[in-house]
């Protein structure tokens, strides 16, 4: 009797959530979880925050240096947010994903529409906030941000939260367990989607 056995190339899956939504702790939680699952640090020209290790969070590089990177057409994709670039090596996500490996990418909306509209085939998931007030009190726990940037944060997520409707999955990130339950279900059930594979018998 034949056995056949089933490969496929790398999925690329996307999260993404307004500032303060949470997406971090939910990327950390499925790294730890999941076989199989890299994460690509993308590169930042904002400066560095306290605890932060450059390489870890992000890259982070000079305004400059981006700018370079850019005309050097080396990023999968990037975007300016809260005045700061943010950007994701092409290199590192087709060499992953060439691999079989499954790429995850933590990126704000623009870079999340960039992506699907390069690649369609990407899983793109969105954490909405069970409410604004528990956003806004989850942005000053953090206290990186002044109150003024705290107000410019909660309107560009008003904005943020109505592009939930192109994303392929709505995850409420109320329970952090929870959301990173249905968020490893979710991936589960793409690794397994049958357009994905290729069959061969051995």
């Amino acid at each position: 009797m034949a056995l056949y056995n089933f490969q496929r190339r790398g999925m690329l899956y996307v999260i993404s959530a307004p500032s303060g939504g949470g997406k971090s702790v939910v990327v950390q939680q499925l790294l730890a979880t999941m076989p199989g699952l890299t994460y690509s640090v993308s590169v930042t020209s904002r400066p560095m925050r306290p605890g932060e290790v450059d390489g870890r969070e992000y890259q982070f590089v000079k305004r400059e240096e981006f700018e370079q990177m850019i005309r050097d057409d080396l990023f999968y994709e990037w975007a300016e947010v809260h005045g700061n670039f943010y950007g994701t090596r092409e290199s590192t996500v087709r060499e992953a994903l060439d691999r079989g490996t499954d790429v995850l990418l933590d990126i704000d909306i623009q870079g999340g529409m960039s992506v699907k509209w390069r690649s369609p085939d990407a899983v793109l998931l969105f954490l909405m906030p069970p409410s604004m007030e528990i956003l806004e009190q989850r942005l000053r726990a953090r206290k990186t941000d002044s109150d003024e940037q705290i107000r410019i944060r909660l309107e560009n997520a008003r904005r943020e939260m109505d592009f939930w409707r192109f994303y392929d999955f709505v995850v409420v990130n109320d329970v952090l367990e929870q959301t990173v339950q249905s968020a490893k279900n979710i991936l589960e059930a793409e690794r397994h989607r049958a357009r994905r594979l290729r069959q061969f018998e051995k």
